[in-house]
């Protein structure tokens, strides 16, 4: 059993959920989506690794319908909400948004959520163009999504989050440009504008987002090479593609060389990695020492709330009632 499988994505979700509460109380939907879905997806993969390691059994169907899909959104998710963000940080920092109205802010937010949310569901939907059969499952890593390699999956599955990759790409560099343009005056725009954001959250989301894209890109090309290395089969018709759909397919390590075996490892890490990533930016900044001393006050308050005195009072009084 790959014990460090499991553990690592455990330990990845928990890390993902440490930026939690100062984007929360900024409402800043794109970076709650991508701590929501890359815990999402760390949780689905830990499990994954425990309940089928070391082993190729149906144990569990539904939980593989439910999560193959999701694991289909997560593809798209992070490079839609870094889209999503560098959108919004662009327009900040360009003179077009001077000010913001808490009618902006409701527009702004339920474009956020059509952007986080509404295209992945949709990404999902389509993915069962060309989802031959119901799933697969792979000893150790657990059930995985089905397609149906052909040139309708190259470009259903992976031209569009590569072309929100660029896209993001794109936006991020005119958002660094505006900032290099106002880096003297940027702290003071940012303050006319309204906006909660300050120069180093501002320069760490940027950041964060072109990593993400630059390392997403490196993750796709990956994906597509393991995926069409073999070439494309035709595609003849609906029926033939979808014949036998609720066929499973079974994977034991033992079958597989280490051609395909290295690839499969390299995609289950890509998460991960990703958390690792949204981590770094985010888990040593000024907002996060102050939420972490915060925390800290709390826990001596709540766990040392007695003055030494009035502990060594007490224990005076227990024995004096003793004796």
């Amino acid at each position: 059993m790959h014990v460090e499988l499991p553990i690592a994505s455990f330990i990845a979700a928990a890390i993902v959920l440490v930026p939690l509460p100062w984007h929360w109380r900024a409402r800043n939907v794109p970076t709650l989506s991508i701590i929501a879905w890359l815990f999402l997806s760390n949780v689905i993969y830990g499990v994954n690794a425990i309940i089928w390691a070391n082993n190729v059994r149906i144990v569990v169907p539904v939980w593989c319908d439910i999560t193959t899909k999701l694991q289909i959104g997560a593809t798209i998710s992070l490079p839609a909400c870094c889209l999503c963000l560098c959108i919004h940080l662009e327009r900040i920092a360009s003179v077009r948004q001077v000010s913001s109205s808490h009618q902006d802010k409701r527009r702004r937010m339920l474009f956020d959520c059509c952007m986080c949310w509404g295209i992945p569901i949709i990404y999902m939907a389509l993915h069962y163009i060309v989802q031959g059969h119901r799933f697969d499952i792979v000893e150790t890593l657990g059930c995985r999504p089905a397609i149906y390699t052909s040139i309708q999956s190259v470009f259903i599955v992976w031209v569009p989050p590569l072309l929100i990759v660029v896209l993001t790409l794109i936006f991020a560099g005119l958002a660094l440009h505006h900032f290099l343009e106002r880096r003297i005056t940027f702290a003071r725009h940012l303050r006319d504008s309204n906006s909660a954001l300050t120069v180093s959250v501002y320069f760490r989301l940027i950041s964060m987002s072109i990593v993400q894209m630059v390392w997403g890109s490196v993750v796709i090309a990956v994906n597509v090479w393991f995926t069409c290395r073999t070439g494309l089969r035709p595609w003849i018709s609906w029926a033939d593609v979808h014949f036998n759909f609720s066929r499973v397919g079974l994977f034991p390590i033992a079958f597989l060389p280490p051609s395909t075996l290295s690839p499969l490892y390299f995609s289950w890490w890509t998460i991960p990695a990703s958390s690792l990533l949204f981590f770094i930016f985010f888990a040593f900044g000024q907002d996060a020492m102050k939420e972490y001393r915060s925390c800290f006050v709390w826990i001596k308050k709540t766990i040392f709330r007695r003055k030494p005195t009035e502990f060594k009072r007490s224990l005076d009084t227990r024995y004096i009632s003793f004796a």
